[in-house]
């Protein structure tokens, strides 16, 4: 069985300042990389994020974009020395609403690559949910959740 998974949520917002709040370093860290996101996700790209919450930056392999479409990203599996693969998809439902979807799979096929994968399971989702109350209200949600 492979180790994967996707959460998703639907924003009140158009797809472009949605997808503009994860890939603009300043607006991704009023919601998610609280501790900063050191540039924009561009493809073929390294980029660092930061969380004040849970300290140590982490890099982050951009692969590719394409604008208001998809973000394919790659990082460090927490159970060990390898990455995983992320995909960050981003459909307009209408001119007013977007829906945004994350999968993020690869981990090894043992316990703890499991419990890694609950672990981003449950950070992704926090994530989206920061996403839609940023965009939608202008509020940092992540503040409040630790």
């Amino acid at each position: 069985m492979e180790l994967k998974f996707q959460v998703y949520a639907k924003i009140a917002k158009p797809i472009s300042e949605v997808f503009d709040a994860v890939y603009n370093p300043k607006k991704l860290s009023g919601y998610f990389t609280t501790g900063g996101a050191s540039a924009p996700l561009d493809a073929g790209t390294t980029v660092t994020w930061d969380f004040a919450d849970f300290p140590g930056a982490f890099p982050v392999h951009v692969r590719q974009v394409e604008r208001n479409r998809f973000i394919e990203l790659e990082w460090k599996a927490g159970d060990g020395d390898y990455n995983t693969q992320v995909r960050m998809e981003f459909e307009a439902l209408d001119d007013k609403s977007t829906l945004v979807r994350i999968a993020e799979s690869g981990w090894k096929k043992t316990p703890e690559g499991l419990k890694s994968s609950y672990g981003n399971c449950m950070g992704w989702s926090q994530m989206l949910l920061a996403l839609k109350v940023f965009v939608e209200q202008g509020t940092n949600l992540r503040a409040f959740l630790y």
